[in-house]
């Protein structure tokens, strides 16, 4: 007897660039902490039927990047300061790692990489800054020769790319992020390890920092923000 299996009505590609799309909204501001999202809205924004919208958001629901609101839709939900902090942590053991096991092979990285995150930097587009970034980290990973490496890596990278959204709507040395990433891979085709893993190291704790500083401006800016006589504390 056949197995029985039900019927796939949503292409997976389709409901993988809703999410893509939405999450790359989340993480370049577009869609800020505390905005509702509602099928219909977004369907139409994105010119797709309600069901691959109503996958993606559960798919960020799950991932923690939007929950359940009073009544209709679902709320983008806040950054998690302290497990920000704890993914940074285990990228940059892997970052290093990554460095290192890249830097024995001499691997030169593609200049166009830096070349692409320069331009992205000088530029007002958030999403291409964080995009820039992410492909110079994998180029180092794949370069790694250790495939677990950006296999642990990827889970962990979406919610990196909000973090960086936050940073970068703000950060007025976007640019300086590049010298950092040209002396990494400076250090990798040189075959230096040592210098490679440091500069892996220290620039991750950078991008953290950065982070942190992001959150405890937004803290003190919404404590600072006037309650309205009818408003719950």
């Amino acid at each position: 007897m056949p197995a029985q299996l039900v019927s796939i009505e949503v292409a997976p590609d389709l409901v993988d660039q809703v999410y893509r799309a939405l999450l790359g909204a989340i993480s370049s501001g577009s869609l800020a902490p505390g905005e509702r999202i509602t099928q219909e809205d977004i369907a139409q924004r994105l010119s797709v039927s309600r069901q691959p919208v109503l996958q993606a958001l559960r798919l960020l629901k799950k991932d923690g990047f939007v929950h359940d609101a009073p009544g209709r839709g679902v709320l983008v939900a806040p950054l998690d300061a302290e497990g920000m902090l704890q993914i940074y942590q285990v990228r940059g053991a892997l970052d290093v790692l990554a460095a290192r096991l890249a830097a024995k092979q001499h691997f030169r990285i593609d200049p166009k990489l830096i070349e692409r995150g320069r331009r992205a930097a000088r530029g007002r587009n958030v999403e291409a800054m964080i995009d820039a970034d992410v492909a110079f980290h994998q180029a180092i990973y794949e370069a790694s020769g250790n495939p677990l490496i950006g296999q642990s890596a990827a889970p962990h990278w979406r919610h990196l790319r909000r973090a960086m959204g936050a940073v970068l709507q703000v950060e007025p040395q976007r640019e300086s992020l590049w010298d950092e990433h040209e002396a990494i891979a400076t250090a990798i085709a040189a075959g230096n390890a040592d210098r490679a893993a440091r500069l892996s190291e220290e620039h991750v704790a950078q991008a953290s920092e950065a982070l942190s500083r992001r959150l405890t401006q937004q803290l003190a800016r919404t404590a600072s923000t006037p309650t309205h006589k009818g408003d719950k504390a």
